[in-house]
Order: structure tokens, then sequence, then C-alpha cells
């Protein structure tokens, strides 16, 4: 996509609720729910994300995760809000890798017709998580058209 930006940021987490759905907190493998809040800085900037994960645990650190986030802030000074879609897996030391897509026609607000997708790694024990994030907004790419065949 010739519009695609790519920014980058931090984002800490600012609580994390978890509880075992089952079979049972000793079993493996066993499915959990977690409620989480972000904050995120940089390129994005949103204080306070909602962000819902399913979980299952294969060991007792080890495991695959999927989960919603909803944004409301901005992107490189875009005001709106959107949700992402994201899928990952940590391992033995902790380390956590992520993957997320923005889910079509979430945008709102200036960042309506926002796509894009990113990813990060946490190490377990770091405060502050890297993240990046490429992303085009729809009308964006339009008006650099017009302007083009003007």
């Amino acid at each position: 996509m010739p519009g695609t930006r790519t920014t980058t940021g931090h984002f800490t987490f600012a609580d994390w609720q978890e509880r075992v759905i089952g079979p049972g907190e000793d079993a493996n493998p066993r499915l959990a729910h977690a409620s989480v809040r972000n904050t995120f800085t940089g390129g994005i900037e949103a204080a306070g994300t909602n962000c819902e994960y399913t979980i299952v645990y294969v060991t007792a650190k080890t495991g695959s995760f999927s989960g919603m986030e909803l944004f409301t802030g901005r992107v490189e000074g875009r005001e709106g809000s959107f949700a992402v879609e994201e899928r990952g897996f940590f391992g033995e030391d902790g380390t956590v890798h992520c993957t997320f897509q923005v889910v079509p026609g979430s945008g709102s607000g200036e960042l309506t017709g926002l796509t894009g997708e990113g990813d990060f790694t946490a190490r377990h024990g770091e405060p502050s998580v890297a993240y990046r994030f490429a992303y085009e907004v729809a009308e964006e790419s339009a008006r650099t058209e017009l302007r083009g065949s003007a």
C-alpha cells in the first residue's frame, strides 16, 4: 500500500485481572480469561485501553492467547477510536510474542477508514513494551490520489 505509514512507541500494563475458566488452577491445558488496561505512548496515544484476552495455558508457563483491544485516543495526532484483534504466544521464559490487526470498519472520528497491523514482544519483568504499527487511513489515500490526478 503506497500510503502506509509506520509508527512506534511503548505501552505499559495499567491493570491485569485474570481468572481461570477451566478445568482448574493446576490442570493443563487450562483456559483463562484476562481483562487488561494498557497505556500507550508514542505514535499511538491512548490511556486506559480496554482489552479482553482468552488464554490457553499448555503448561504452567507456556501457551497462547487471542483478544480484542479498544483504543480511544490518537494515532500520530489523528483523534478517534479503533479496535484491534490480537494473537500471540508465550514461552517458558515469560516472553510474549504478539501480532495485531485493526478490526475492519472499527475506526471512528479522524481514524475512520483506519487499517493496519503491528506487533510487540514483551519480555518478562520489563515495565515498558515497545510496539510497531503500520497503518493507513482510507481518507488520506483518497486525498493523495485526487491531488495526483489534478
